[in-house]
């Protein structure tokens, strides 16, 4: 890994990056073309991820947002597929992207001595939790903290904006509700008010 990029390149590309601010026509246009490309049924092959950033990225986004009792993880949801309709449709992403995945290899390699995937569960946890926390990590780690809050707001809108992700909402749409009854005791309860 150590001869793809220095950290100081890689530092510089995220400095200069865009972030992943999107717009609801963007978020609209990136889900259908997700959702086509996992209904197709074959094996779907990236236009703008190599295939180790590819392996990165479906690692990663099923870490923000895994698999549980109430529905599939982000990659079960089309997410890097959407993220690489995204990056393919807006070349002003590419650079952030890019380098934040280097960054996260080059971090792993100067601490394990591997690349981010094929670091152990504990290990990929560890480097997460310096970079998960803005308000918690250190200085050294900050193009980490930009890059993977990016991330996670891409892999957010991403997963939400899937069929999957509003069932997993159990947004209802325009449903009338005859009387509102405000809301639920059990969750007044969880928040420590009431009326």
């Amino acid at each position: 890994m150590r001869g793809c990029m220095n950290r100081r390149e890689t530092v510089k590309v995220l400095a200069a990056g865009v972030g992943f601010w999107l717009t609801p026509l963007e978020v609209r246009r990136a889900a259908e073309f997700a959702a086509k490309a996992r209904s197709a049924g074959r094996g779907y092959e990236p236009k703008f991820f190599t295939p180790h950033e590819w392996e990165t990225v479906r690692v990663l986004v099923d870490l923000v947002i895994p698999r549980d009792g109430r529905s599939g993880s982000a990659t079960d949801a089309g997410v890097p597929e959407f993220m690489d309709f995204v990056l393919s449709d807006e070349p002003s992403r590419r650079t952030a992207m890019r380098g934040g995945l280097a960054w996260l290899d080059h971090e792993c390699d100067d601490r394990y001595g591997k690349t981010f995937v094929a670091s152990a569960d504990a290990e990929r946890a560890a480097v997460l939790d310096d970079i998960a926390w803005p308000n918690k990590a250190k200085p050294a780690v900050a193009p980490g903290v930009a890059f993977f809050n990016a991330f996670r707001d891409l892999t957010a809108s991403g997963f939400w904006s899937s069929k999957m992700g509003a069932q997993d909402l159990r947004y209802m749409g325009n449903v009338v509700v005859p009387e509102w009854k405000g809301c639920p005791p059990e969750q007044l309860q969880k928040l420590g008010v009431r009326y």
